[in-house]
Parts: C-alpha cells; structure tokens; sequence
C-alpha cells in the first residue's frame, strides 16, 4: 500500500468518480490512476468501487470504510509534512482560505494585509462559494480554513470557532420614504414599513439571510424580494437605480463610498448573525495559521483555538464554543 495510491482514491471519490477529473486535478493519467486503483485493490482483496465497464458508478460498503480511514491517514500525512516545515521555514508556505464573498469583500482585506505584512513568504490562496462548497472545500482538505456564517450544520465535521457578531443596515435612496421618514430617527424604523416597499437582499443561504426571514416571518409578513445576489455591491447598485430597499451587512456599508445612499441601522430589528472559522479536526496548525486566526479574531488566541480543537467529544465543544460566543465584540 503507497501513500499515491490513498491519494489517488481519495480524489476520485471527490471528483465524484470521475477517473479522468482525479487525474486531471493529480496532474497524471487516466490510465495511471485506474491501475493503481487496481492495485490496491488486489492488495486489500476487496474492491473500493463498483464498476460497469471501465466506469465507476458506486462505492462498495468497505470502500466507505477503507475511504473513511484514508482521509484520517492523509490529514495525518499532512500534518507530519507540516510539522517539519514549521521547524525548518517558521515564515514560509501556503494558506488557503474559503469563505463567501461578504467576508472576502469586507471583513478579510485589513486582515489579509496586516498578515501579509507579518508573513511576506505564505503564498494566500482565497477561495469564494457557497456555504456548502466551502465546507466540502474544507473538510476535504482543498482549503486550510473555512470562514462563514450560514448553515453551520453543514460543517459539523470542522471545529468552528465563533469570531465575531455582525448585523444588517437598511439602504435606500435620499429621496426613498424610508429615508424621508426615518433619517434622523432609524432606531423608530420597523419591519412593516420596510415589507411596504420592495426588498433587495442576499441570495437565500448567504450572508444571514435566514434570520432575516425569520424576523419577517415572527411578525406575520412576507416581504416582496424583487432582487437576491449573493453580492452587496451589486444590491448597492439596483438600490441605486431605485429597484427597492436594500437589507444587507452592516459592514458592507462605506459612508464615503456609499455616500449618494441613506444607511438606516437595523440591529433592533434583526437577530445578530455570528461568523466562524473553522478547520479539519486533528489537523496541525502551523505558526502563520494560528496567528491568521488570531489576525482575524483577536480574542482566540493560541491557546485557546488548541484547547477548543482538543475536545473531541462534541457536546463539551459546542458548550465550550458557546461561552466563547457570549464574549464576542460586534463588528
């Protein structure tokens, strides 16, 4: 049994048994791939995949198991790499980050260029999906740190740890009503006079867009949406053309930017959303990554995202991850 070869099924089964997408990203051949499949199979004297013809379609019960080993063995694998870099190039490696484009637009820029201050050698690599697609990015090992604030159920296999609280604003036109009404008194706005005019907001699964139907829905009202994007820059710009009101995070607003649009704080009208960073547990983390983490949440230092990652079982982490969301600042 060779490391390449866990390599190699673990890929296709990423690659959704695609032989030749696995090579693809493997930087070999098709025909390589299959035969060293082959291979360990034969060794193992069971098959990982069910085949009609030369194509994968399945995978057998003791390939879910023997896959289920292969990623503990290969993150093992990593880490060991890892280990030895951090003792022979402390300042020097790679970094990659998957997160939405809210976070990558706004909250990351001052961080990524105090690090890249600090760490002038680690190459970044920022990666921009879906909460789904960046927790398959993470726990398959494509990206070092997932950052969101959606659907967190979909990354139970990651250790999450909560960095901060953020709300939405409310952004309309100078001459919009809501301005006209609301300017000089935003804490008096309310949510049956933002469902009076046509919404623009986040793409459903984005940037705390469920607690935004959520504050909707307690009060018995179903607003009319006009435009979802996934992009605050692009709900800033029909906002503009006057296509409605604008509902986005609080952070995405810049007065000198923004400065031809009313902003109307909405924190009283919403329930604050959390954002988190997570990675693979048992995954090593070296010095630069740490201190990203910490670049980007000051208050989970070292020691603490350790002390997190160590508790395996899962009740006692989220209890733990829970004291640390009471403490957290808004953004």
């Amino acid at each position: 049994m060779k490391l390449r070869q866990l390599h190699y099924i673990q890929e296709v089964a990423k690659r959704g048994l695609n032989v030749t997408a696995a090579a693809d990203a493997l930087f070999t051949s098709q025909p390589g791939v299959s035969k060293q499949v082959r291979l360990l199979e034969d060794e193992l004297g069971v098959d990982i995949f069910v085949r009609n013809g030369k194509h994968l379609v399945e995978i057998t019960p003791a390939g879910q198991r023997i896959l289920e080993y292969t990623a503990r063995l290969l993150l093992e694998a990593d880490n060991i790499r890892n280990i030895a870099e951090e003792f022979r190039q402390t300042d020097k490696g790679e970094l990659s980050i998957a997160t939405t484009h809210t976070q990558a637009r706004y909250a990351l820029p001052p961080v990524i260029q105090r690090f890249r201050e600090r760490y002038p050698h680690v190459t970044l690599h920022l990666h921009q999906g879906s909460p789904p697609q960046i927790a398959k990015m993470a726990v398959d090992g494509s990206a070092d740190f997932a950052i969101a604030t959606e659907a967190l159920e979909l990354f139970d296999e990651l250790v999450m740890l909560p960095c901060y609280h953020w709300n939405r604003s409310v952004l309309v036109a100078p001459a919009h009503p809501l301005a006209l009404r609301y300017r000089d008194k935003p804490l008096e706005m309310t949510l049956e006079a933002i469902a009076e005019h046509p919404v623009i907001t986040y793409t459903f699964g984005f940037t705390g867009r469920s607690k935004l139907d959520q504050a909707f829905s307690a009060r018995g009202l179903k607003p009319d949406v006009v435009l979802t994007a996934v992009d605050a820059d692009v709900i800033k710009t029909y906002v503009r053309l006057g296509l409605g009101v604008g509902i986005v995070a609080s952070m995405a607003y810049d007065p000198i930017i923004d400065h031809d649009l009313v902003h109307l704080p909405a924190d009283h009208l919403f329930e604050r959303s959390t954002t988190h960073i997570g990675f693979r547990q048992g995954m090593f983390l070296r010095g630069y990554m740490a201190d990203f983490i910490t670049e980007f949440a000051p208050q989970l230092s070292r020691e603490m995202v350790d002390e997190v990652a160590s508790i395996t079982e899962p009740e006692t982490r989220q209890r733990r991850v829970l004291e640390l969301v009471a403490k957290l600042p808004l953004l």
